[in-house]
């Protein structure tokens, strides 16, 4: 499973939207400083994040996530919450 994830800096209340196989492994990486543009940001963390069968649907999902539309549903559903 692929997923599509959502991370919030804790020290700058800014967001970063990606996609990876294997989500705790990858916000260790965030959060160890091993990601160029996260890496000043730190720490992170986890605030939305979605499952999909294929690459191509996770990485669909991240596009959306950034655009505006997703943008605006990201902080819709996070206002709920």
């Amino acid at each position: 499973m692929y997923k599509t994830y959502v991370l919030k800096s804790v020290s700058h209340n800014s967001r970063y939207v990606g996609s990876c196989e294997d989500l705790e492994k990858r916000i260790n990486e965030h959060n160890a400083g091993k990601c160029r543009y996260t890496s000043g940001r730190k720490p992170w963390k986890l605030i939305y994040f979605g499952e999909y069968n294929t690459r191509s649907e996770a990485m669909k999902r991240e596009k959306f996530l950034k655009s505006g539309q997703g943008r605006k549903f990201l902080d819709e559903t996070l206002k709920k919450q």
